[in-house]
């Protein structure tokens, strides 16, 4: 600092900063500085590719899969007649907004597959915003009755359907507990299935009293011994020609050997 004569306080020096300017950087200096640069930007350059391929790509992923932007806006519903499409909604359980990316079709369809009325489901997406389910529903093949209801079965022997009165089109399958006894059910409406239009015709009821205990009443008080839902097609035949012999009983449980009585 400066002291002023008179003892006055000392002067402060002012200090300027000066950029020098390139010609008092040597040129050797300066060149190897560039090339610093240069190898600098070479090695971030692939990095920096590097992270805008992730931006590009990424937002996409992130737009489809982390939002709701392609979210679930509706749930479209086809092939329902015994079930609503607000209940194949409701089993569905697709929450509003879902991204539909993310939304998994089989488990979606598995929860629509256990309405009773429904046998399978078929789920697809509808982009941008939608899903479509496409039910097959359950086929009525007969009726068992349960305490004052009837049980419509299909041919899996799955009650799918209860009912006030008995639909007369359906035939009549009379089994105990036909909840528990899927097997038995399937196992009648099997024989069913496979007997010729005459003996459809004549057809009463089938009884059902164990898993080889299959009988047939026919109109006229007649009965036929069916035994298990085994060579259901061999019996069909051998019973239905021999319809027009006498008696009251037909056994066909082993068609190779038939009794009358």
């Amino acid at each position: 600092m400066t002291v002023r004569p008179g003892g006055s306080a000392p002067e402060r020096r002012r200090w300027t900063l000066v950029r020098a300017g390139n010609d008092a950087v040597p040129s050797s200096v300066r060149r190897f500085m560039q090339r610093a640069r240069r190898r600098r930007l070479r090695a971030a350059l692939p990095w920096a590719a590097v992270a805008a391929a992730l931006v590009v790509l990424g937002l996409p992923v992130w737009l489809v899969l982390g939002t709701g932007l392609l979210g679930v806006r509706s749930v479209a519903v086809d092939g329902t007649s015994l079930v609503t499409p607000d209940e194949v909604r409701a089993a569905a359980a697709v929450r509003a907004g879902a991204p539909l990316a993310r939304v998994d079709l089989a488990a979606v369809a598995a929860r629509i597959g256990t309405l009773p009325a429904v046998e399978k489901a078929t789920v697809t997406r509808d982009w941008p915003n939608a899903l479509t389910v496409v039910v097959v529903e359950r086929t009525p093949e007969a009726v068992v009755p349960e305490g004052r209801r009837f049980l419509v079965v299909d041919r899996f022997g799955v009650a799918f359907q209860e009912l006030r009165r008995r639909p007369a089109h359906l035939p009549f399958v009379r089994i105990a507990d036909p909840r528990g006894n899927v097997d038995g059910v399937r196992g009648a409406v099997e024989v069913v299935d496979a007997l010729s239009p005459t003996l459809r015709r004549q057809l009463v009821e089938v009884g059902v009293a164990g898993p080889a205990q299959i009988t047939l009443k026919l109109n006229g008080g007649r009965t036929v011994v069916w035994g298990d839902a085994s060579r259901n097609s061999t019996k069909s035949t051998v019973t239905t020609a021999l319809l027009e012999k006498d008696g009251t009983t037909i056994d066909v449980s082993d068609p190779e050997v038939v009794t009358i009585r």
